[in-house]
Order: C-alpha cells, then structure tokens, then sequence
C-alpha cells in the first residue's frame, strides 16, 4: 500500500500552485486513503532527475514521480532510456511523465482560457491553429505568444512569463478540469 505520493517536476516554485490545481483530484484522492501528497520543485531536468533518484533510494514506500520537460521530439520508450542513462531499475518508468517541449504549447491548446486571462486586446489570430499543440515548433509558440499578448493591458506573456504562467496553467486546470490519474487506487 502507498503510504506516500511524491511529485518531483522540473520548473520554478511559482508553478506549485498550478500544478496544485492540476493534481486536485490526485491529492484529494490521496488524503480519502490516508496517503500523503508532496509536490517537489526542482528547478533543472538535471536537479529534477537527481532529486528523482534520490528519491527512489531516501523515500523507497512511496510513489515516486518524476515530470520532466521532453525538450524536443520524443523517440520510443523515453523513460526506459532515461532509466538505463541514470542507473534507474526499469520499473521506475512507468512513474516518468513528459511534459510538452514548452508549457506554452498548453496555453495554446486552450485559446480561450488565453483571450480571458488577457482580456479583450488577446489576439487569438497570432496563433497558428494547430490542433497537435505538442508539435508546434518552440520559435512558432514563441512567435505566436507575443504576438498574442503584445497589446494586452497584462504585457507581453515572454515579458512575465513567471507570474503569468502559473495562473495560465491554475486557470486552464480549473477551467477545463483534470481527470488525470482517475484510475488510481
């Protein structure tokens, strides 16, 4: 029996409260079995993997899991090799997730959370409408996120992206819900 969930995710603290909002469901259930529930910055994918690892031996009873920037086109089984480049047993893999190349490609999933967060002078249209977000090209996200928010009150998103993109990722969640997890215990 899990006695512990602890989530190791590469990003900045001021994420916390977007993933917070993100993994409601996941810790609720948590706390309905009495297990605990961390949620752990780690800055770097490098400090995200060693935290990680450290993990596994410090904290071997609970589930622990790893979320990860992809950094680019993922191969097959990213995780088994992740596994075998760190000296990780295999089993571990099923426990790695990966993130989009940019957390943008989220924000540009859900347009409309972007035009009610930014408000009226959000231009939707600077955004190519591509419906596989996790394909669109960093130098395009980028591109299409300023262009975007060039002309809001808020700012340009680049130009805040640390205050900005937590509430985009807690707004998204609460908006749109998460079922991430569902099956869990």
């Amino acid at each position: 029996m899990i006695r512990e969930i602890r989530i190791y995710y590469e990003g900045h603290r001021l994420l916390r409260s977007g993933f917070d909002a993100f993994f409601k469901e996941l810790r609720t259930r948590a706390r309905e079995k009495r297990c605990g529930f961390r949620l752990i910055a780690s800055g770097s994918g490098a400090t995200a993997c060693r935290d990680f690892g450290t993990a596994l031996q410090a904290n071997s009873d609970a589930w622990n899991i790893l979320i990860i920037d992809s950094e680019g086109p993922q191969g097959d089984n990213p995780s088994g090799y992740l596994c075998r480049e760190k000296g990780w047993d295999k089993s571990h893999a099923d426990s790695i997730f990966w993130m989009v190349e940019m957390m943008e490609a989220w924000f540009h999933a859900d347009k409309d959370a972007l035009q009610l967060f930014y408000g009226p002078r959000f231009n939707k249209a600077a955004l190519k409408p591509n419906p596989r977000v996790e394909e669109i090209p960093k130098k395009d996200l980028e591109q299409g996120l300023s262009a975007a928010t060039k002309n809001c009150r808020k700012g340009d998103y680049f130009d805040n992206k640390t205050s900005h993109g937590p509430k985009l990722l807690e707004l998204i969640v609460s908006v749109r819900g998460n079922h991430l997890f569902q099956e869990w215990i």
